[in-house]
């Protein structure tokens, strides 16, 4: 029994010695802080400002410029200035012209009557498309007025916001009675 004891002493000393001989951890407390921004300087805020900008101007892209329109008379095609025709005679014009501007001409470009009788062309119609700087006919039909005499019908291209441009080109005929 003695024996016995002992185990129960050694034991109940382990286990109390397991038990009890640790230290409470302690619970964390929190606790607010306020957040206070660092002070700056002025100069250093400039200097920030300025190589942001610096770096935005450097690092957009620059802008391209606005083409222009040009339109050079090259040489009539066919029917020569004072060319004598019959009274309501069809005439098929042509001009040659060169596009020497830096815009090419799309759908959006025109050709309009800016003096003289129509001779029922369209008014306005369409320019001939044309790439810069290449050369471009353009043709129109006429009909020669019934009364005899000299007309002189003269046109002009116009770009997409309604601005003439270039030079005009005309045709010009004399109307005789056979």
């Amino acid at each position: 029994m003695r024996q016995y004891r002992l185990f129960l002493f050694v034991f109940t000393m382990m286990l109390l010695t397991a038990c009890g001989g640790q230290e409470p951890v302690p619970v964390p407390t929190l606790t607010a802080t306020v957040y206070k921004p660092p002070t700056v300087d002025p100069l250093v805020i400039q200097l920030q400002e300025t190589e942001a900008a610096r770096l935005t101007a450097e690092s957009l892209p620059t802008p391209t410029p606005a083409c222009t329109n040009g339109l050079e008379f090259v040489e009539d095609v066919t029917i020569e200035d004072g060319s004598v025709v019959s009274p309501g005679q069809r005439l098929d014009k042509r001009w040659q012209v060169l596009n020497a501007g830096s815009c090419n001409w799309d759908a959006d470009y025109e050709v309009q009557l800016i003096a003289g009788p129509a001779m029922k062309a369209p008014n306005p119609q369409s320019l001939f498309p044309a790439l810069s700087g290449t050369e471009a006919e353009i043709r129109m039909v006429f009909t020669a007025p019934e009364e005899p005499g000299a007309y002189r019908s003269a046109w002009q291209a116009f770009d997409p916001d309604g601005d003439p441009f270039g030079d005009p080109f005309f045709i010009d005929i004399v109307v005789v009675q056979e």
